[in-house]
């Protein structure tokens, strides 16, 4: 009896001393584990993502919005059909591979599932007509861009970052990505087993701040129009690919920008990475001839020219070191002035022009005018070469930089660069967006400009520009009676050491009216194959767009 007693008593011992440390495995060792898993059956949390803001026209049209779309869930306890057969019937109207949907509703220890994103409202009705205890739906939102491929490369697109959220890529959507975000906010509850709120359980929720909204320069009209003429112009003259940007020279401000080839926005998926970059801003080019109009106008505000300074070794080709610099047509313009140097489109002047600048002024001018800078355009992608360090410009580098060679430069470089010629002097600082726009409020952008050199050497060069426009190597396409200043520029393209003996980018840039100009336009066309020069390319695509322009802008012929 004592022996059972003590056996008894042993194996209460044994057990109570099991369950403490049990317990305290539990409760100190696992504690915080296992409250956390505990809280998780029971709290259910959902984060609520924030409108994101819209892109807008200067008229206030949509260029990329918000529409509705839902996030189809369920709730696991609350379906009463087997997943085998809810799959069946979600299957073919979400168009989705059954297992996969199946494999969602079958998971164990959760309570709340998504099963697809961005459903569209029909899809939705749909559903719900099935009448499936257990699925909902949240309000979701979908980017949608009404013009589809037009102004793509201005606006990027909106994709999904490493955790599945949604993310801005390149132009503005990847620019202003914050703005537009806004702040999501966060929703939780405590359920029961069956996933009803416990009426007495804790419940937390907070508001999504909605992203605000971007209005842009950017002229619909204007954009529309680049769009079309540009397509027709890299078909028509044979080129890989062209840009064309239209800016008011004033403020900044860009009213249109198109790059072909395109891609559409809502589609990025269905595109390779090389359409996403915005040739406009991301891609460098030795821009030749135009650049000859920065090196002039620096060299009349530095005084070292007038516009009938007489080029005393234009008679024939220059040699500078062990190399020839020669004239485009292999003509030479003896006693020429430095306004017929710009009409003549002429490197050997042009070295002149170089050599009477000298290396650190010219490398001076070249920095005030932005080149080998970013221009801090409020666009994703941009990129910059930078200039030679000032102090090691050979007299090689100084007379082929003279003439836009050795030095790279984008799109929007050169279009800020000669928007300083068109506005007195005064280089102004290139932006997309005009202001900010909230629910109660709206936040201008403030034009930033800044005077670089004078007047008076300005409006000298708009003269000059104006004597090629009328009289240079593209004057069978200036349009007749209307006021334009404007240069072409046929750059070769360096490769492997040596410049492609057969494909060119072409370009011309001008702005109209020459006096007080209403905009300024750059168009690149990229190796185009029916001529390497821009006489016979980008300056009809230009006049071409031009006339379209004409009219919209109010501007009248002189004549």
């Amino acid at each position: 009896m004592f022996r059972r007693l003590n056996f008894v008593y042993l194996f209460f011992l044994i057990f109570i001393v099991i369950l403490s440390v049990k317990l305290f495995d539990w409760q100190v060792i696992k504690g915080e584990d296992l409250a956390r898993q505990a809280k998780n059956q029971y709290t259910v949390g959902k984060v609520v993502s924030a409108p994101r803001g819209s892109i807008l026209a200067s008229d206030g049209s949509i260029l990329s919005g918000r529409r509705e779309s839902w996030l189809l869930w369920a709730s696991l306890p609350s379906l009463k059909e087997n997943p085998t057969n809810v799959a069946k019937e979600l299957a073919p109207i979400l168009l989705e591979d059954e297992v996969n949907i199946e494999n969602i509703l079958s998971r164990s220890g959760i309570i709340w599932v998504p099963i697809k994103h961005k459903v569209a409202t029909e899809v939705k009705n749909n559903i719900e007509a099935l009448g499936i205890p257990g699925l909902g739906f949240d309000l979701e939102e979908d980017r949608y861009y009404p013009e589809a491929s037009a102004a793509a490369h201005l606006l990027g697109f909106v994709g999904k970052d490493s955790d599945g959220g949604n993310i801005g890529y390149f132009g503005l959507e990847g620019y202003y990505n914050l703005s537009l975000s806004g702040k999501s906010g966060y929703t939780s509850a405590d359920n029961d087993a069956q996933g009803l709120p416990i009426l007495l359980g804790s419940f937390k929720n907070t508001s999504a701040l909605e992203g605000v909204d971007l209005v842009t320069n950017i002229d619909k009209a204007v954009q529309l129009i680049l769009e079309k003429r540009l397509k027709e112009g890299v078909e028509k003259y044979g080129a890989s690919g062209g840009t064309v940007i239209v800016a008011d020279p004033k403020t900044g401000a860009i009213l249109g920008m198109s790059a072909y080839p395109a891609f559409e926005s809502s589609k990025y998926f269905d595109y390779g990475d090389t359409y996403f970059k915005n040739p406009a801003i991301s891609d460098t080019f030795e821009p030749g001839s135009v650049f000859k109009v920065i090196v002039m106008a620096s060299a009349l505000d530095a005084g070292v020219v007038t516009p009938e300074t007489i080029c005393d070794n234009c008679t024939g080709p220059l040699k500078v070191d062990k190399y020839l610099i020669e004239t485009w047509d292999r003509k030479y313009h003896p006693d020429s002035t430095m306004t017929e140097v710009i009409v003549y489109s002429d490197n050997v002047g042009m070295a002149f022009v170089g050599q009477k600048l000298g290396a650190d002024a010219f490398y001076d001018y070249l920095d005030k005018f932005g080149i080998g800078k970013t221009t801090g355009i409020d666009l994703q992608g941009e990129v910059s070469i930078p200039l030679r360090a000032k102090g090691s410009w050979n007299i090689v580098d100084l007379a082929t930089a003279s003439f836009g060679q050795g030095v790279a430069v984008t799109g929007i470089e050169m279009v800020r660069a000669v928007s300083a010629i068109a506005n007195e002097g005064k280089l102004p600082t290139p932006e997309v967006v005009n202001f900010l726009k909230g629910k109660t409020w709206q936040e201008k952008i403030k034009p930033k400009i800044v005077q670089i050199i004078s007047s008076q050497a300005a409006s000298e060069m708009t003269a000059m520009m104006v004597a090629a426009a009328k009289n240079g190597e593209s004057k069978w396409t200036n349009t007749k009676g209307f006021s334009v200043a404007g240069k072409t520029g046929t750059a070769q393209i360096p490769i492997a050491g040596h410049y492609d003996a057969k494909n060119t980018i072409a370009s011309f840039i001008g702005f109209s009216p020459a006096q007080n100009p209403k905009f300024i336009m750059l168009v690149t066309l990229n190796k185009p194959s029916s001529s390497q020069w821009a006489s016979e390319t980008a300056a009809p695509l230009w006049y071409s767009i031009a006339k379209d322009l004409f009219p919209y802008f109010s501007i009248q012929p002189e004549s």
